[in-house]
């Protein structure tokens, strides 16, 4: 059975994905190092890890199986997902793939050289209701392609 593993603290799209989910009778797995209320989320399994900067990533990375899905926006918890075979997306629905996540992993490096040097302040694209929208018919064909 498909599992559906997000990476939480940060995410945008949570009331989303556990929507769509239980449409699709899936498991909805929430990670994250604290401060989330259970009682937002009843359809969720939350799971809370220790404090630490991977600490959510590693729980995720041991939990998932071929088969499953998982929501992030970390590029290295995106590419060591893939490994295990899960599908991964992006909470702006762009799906990370074998096939582009050297790419994704190679940008992230060159920009934190670029925030390393001045070069760049590191401003992040703020989220829209077009990557909102991504997101839902992402995950949806995602879960459909998995039945």
């Amino acid at each position: 059975m498909t599992t559906l593993y997000i990476d939480a603290d940060a995410c945008p799209v949570k009331d989303e994905a556990l929507e769509i989910a239980g449409r699709h009778s899936v498991a909805c797995v929430f990670v994250s190092n604290g401060g989330m209320r259970p009682s937002r989320y009843p359809g969720a399994r939350m799971v809370t890890v220790a404090d630490g900067a991977d600490a959510a990533d590693d729980w995720i990375v041991e939990a998932v199986l071929a088969g499953d899905v998982v929501v992030t926006s970390d590029i290295p918890l995106a590419a060591r997902a893939l490994e295990k075979g899960a599908k991964v997306l992006n909470s702006n629905g762009r799906d990370f793939t074998p096939e582009s996540i050297g790419t994704a992993l190679s940008m992230r490096a060159f920009q934190q050289h670029l925030r390393e040097t001045g070069e760049s302040k590191g401003y992040n694209k703020s989220f829209a209701p077009a990557d909102r929208s991504r997101f839902r018919q992402s995950l949806e064909r995602n879960l459909r392609a998995l039945r």
